[in-house]
């Protein structure tokens, strides 16, 4: 959803800069599930739920931004769109998903099954599913991105939906920020 909304909202070099951003979170996920921190971070009750508050923080600022920004001329074809830079959106992308615990559980709920004990070398097998799992996810998220922004000029041929572009933006932060925030383990 976080590609999808930076995509229709400043196109598909944003949502794929943010796709970066978001695998390179990826990378610091795989890196705690092949050290077993995330097993750690699982366990403990006060580690997750700050991880899990500071994520979900994060998105409600993300979406108070996006209610808060101006209306742009450029919604309507007359001006030129504003953009975040590409490295913002990119540092928005890591911190996202480093703060996301839903992707410390997913590694720890869906790789173990696939782990074979008596092959050896567990921590290497985590970090082969991980990278298999991060090409995968980097190849979808490129392909919302420019799905999303075909969507995006569709949207800005329609005057009414582009004037509120910022706030479905914002309800998207808002909505995952929400999800995170009242979600269990």
């Amino acid at each position: 959803m976080f590609v999808l909304a930076q995509s229709i909202a400043q196109g598909k070099r944003a949502g794929i800069a943010t796709t970066l951003g978001l695998c390179t979170g990826l990378l610091v996920h795989i890196t705690a599930a092949t050290l077993g921190v995330s097993a750690v971070i699982y366990q403990s009750a006060l580690a997750f739920h700050i991880v899990k508050y500071a994520g979900a923080a994060y998105l409600l600022y993300l979406a108070w931004q996006s209610f808060r920004a101006p209306h742009s001329e450029a919604w309507s074809g007359t001006g030129e769109q504003p953009h975040y830079r590409l490295t913002a959106l990119y540092r928005r992308g890591i911190l996202m998903n480093v703060l996301n615990p839903k992707v410390s559980l997913f590694f720890l709920a869906l790789l173990p099954p696939f782990i074979h004990r008596e092959a050896g070398h567990v921590p290497l097998q985590m970090l082969l599913l991980g990278v298999i799992f991060l090409v995968q996810a980097l190849l979808l998220f490129i392909l919302i991105s420019l799905f999303a922004d075909r969507v995006r000029v569709w949207l800005l041929r329609s005057p009414r939906i582009s004037r509120h572009i910022n706030w479905i933006q914002g309800t998207i932060f808002a909505a995952i920020g929400l999800k995170v925030a009242f979600s269990n383990r």
